[in-house]
């Protein structure tokens, strides 16, 4: 029997979130360490093997759109956790509740008064050419005043080990069922270490997003929904999960009319009104009177009630305006601007190609940088200028050219590094961090997240539709 170890473990130069370059053990990893060393490799690798088939029992899958045949695949898991010490944490919250009280505050402004625009803080035109911004929502007050109820905040670690944001998603950000169910995988998998190492809980999120859903309306015992595309969506495990886990229906756009002036939902004793609805499908595809007239998934006249008052919406249309890659390098500036404060966690140093300077140090450097589509999602649009052929940079350069307003550019950042199990190996591979905010009565930041794992060798995409994993985050107390 070969017993498990970390002997042979490189870091490679490169931050490890486990070890440190002169190979000593980072805190919180202890009792983890100890334990697993006591495993051999065969059941290590066991465990890991249990855990897949164990999320492929469950039906855990995502459809990966960039390979012509739409297939279905499982989220691959890898049983190392990732571990975050409560000190660390405890700074990150603040600066995840600091960031979407300002975001928030940006999108209300937007949509009525525009102050931010009129004090040439965000360029007009930014706003008013973005795809994300709606007219039909100027004018609007969701209930209590909230706009982004549920925010997954994209943070990474450079090369110093201190977290960045990457980007914000507010739209429909996906992925927590993936954070419950890695959680229940690992206290299956090493019950004895997450009984000695003090992590924070993640299993009540149903519950606080059930609050947070009710919270939102004024209607006694509200019927809450959630509203899916339907079964071919990519993150359906995930809409049905969520909805069997808070107790609540999945409905599709067959199952709700708007009647009488209300959102009702097709029961089998009749109609019944809908008070609050969490909706898994994009803001445009919501109601074809008002967006996209083609929309087969929408519900026609929602919008009306919720204008009205008579329905909420989490998130409330609109709120992707905010999450456009290039409103994400104001950001800084718009939490100065409301909040009168620094930001707490940084952004990634980011080029504006629609501000001249900046369009031309990308130009002239764009085999270094990553370059980013404005509204792309899943890593598609994207250019990672090392990795990428001349014949690339070339037809980017020309896009940017083309349409400025368009990109945004970073520098290549060495994202951090957590051992993973790899052919029966420990081998160091990249990783993000998806924590979850819930915005309800108050900000409330989920101690976790969803950590994925560039599982290639070398890779920097995360993302599952283009070969990645994820792992377990374990916030410690």
């Amino acid at each position: 029997m070969n017993p498990f170890s970390f002997a042979q473990y490189q870091t490679d130069g490169v931050f490890d979130e486990m070890f440190s370059a002169e190979g000593q053990l980072r805190p919180g990893y202890d009792a983890f360490k100890t334990r697993v060393e006591q495993l051999s490799t065969e059941e290590m690798l066991r465990r890991q093997q249990a855990a897949e088939r164990a999320l492929m029992a469950m039906g855990i899958t995502f459809n990966v759109y960039s390979e012509n045949e739409g297939t279905e695949r499982i989220m691959p898991i890898d049983i190392i956790p990732r571990i975050v010490p409560g000190d660390e944490w405890n700074r990150l919250e603040q600066g995840l509740v600091q960031r979407i009280t300002a975001l928030n505050l940006f999108i209300d402004d937007v949509y009525n008064a525009q102050h931010i625009l009129r004090d040439g803080v965000v360029p007009r035109e930014l706003i008013e050419s973005s795809k994300c911004f709606l007219e039909p929502c100027i004018g609007l007050k969701p209930p209590k005043g909230i706009w982004c109820h549920i925010t997954g905040t994209d943070l990474i670690r450079g090369d110093d080990g201190s977290f960045m944001v990457l980007e914000d998603n507010l739209r429909c950000p996906s992925g927590v069922s993936y954070m419950l169910e890695n959680r229940e995988l690992l206290k299956q998998t090493f019950p004895e270490v997450i009984a000695r190492t003090n992590v924070r809980p993640v299993s009540d999120y149903p519950t606080q997003l059930l609050n947070m859903l009710q919270f939102i309306t004024d209607r006694p015992d509200p019927t809450v929904c959630v509203l899916t595309p339907g079964i071919y969506n990519s993150a359906y495990f995930e809409h049905s999960y969520l909805a069997q886990q808070m107790g609540v229906e999945l409905v599709d756009a067959r199952d709700l009319v708007v009647h009488d002036g209300y959102v009702k939902m097709r029961t089998t004793k009749g109609f019944q009104i809908v008070d609050v609805i969490y909706r898994r499908i994009d803001d445009t595809f919501l109601d074809p009177h008002v967006f996209n007239p083609q929309s087969l998934i929408g519900i026609p006249g929602i919008f009306d009630v919720f204008k009205k008052g008579r329905v909420a919406l989490a998130n409330a249309p609109g709120t992707g305006v905010a999450d456009d890659k290039v409103i994400y390098a104001y950001v800084p500036r718009i939490i100065r601007y409301y909040l009168g404060e620094d930001p707490i966690i940084p952004n990634v140093q980011t080029y504006i190609c629609g501000e001249d300077d900046d369009r031309r140090y990308v130009l002239d450097h764009i085999e270094n940088l990553v370059v980013k589509e404005a509204n792309e999602a899943g890593g598609y649009g994207m250019l990672i200028g090392p990795k990428a052929s001349k014949k690339d940079h070339e037809l980017f350069r020309k896009k940017i050219q083309e349409n400025p307003r368009n990109y945004i550019a970073q520098p290549t950042i060495s994202l951090s590094r957590v051992p993973c199990l790899v052919d029966g190996q420990v081998e160091g591979r990249h990783v993000d961090l998806r924590p979850y905010i819930l915005y309800g009565d108050g900000i409330k930041v989920i101690p976790g997240g969803l950590t994925r794992v560039a599982l290639r060798k070398g890779s920097l995409v995360v993302n599952s539709s283009q070969g990645g994993g994820s792992k377990d985050t374990w916030v410690l107390w």
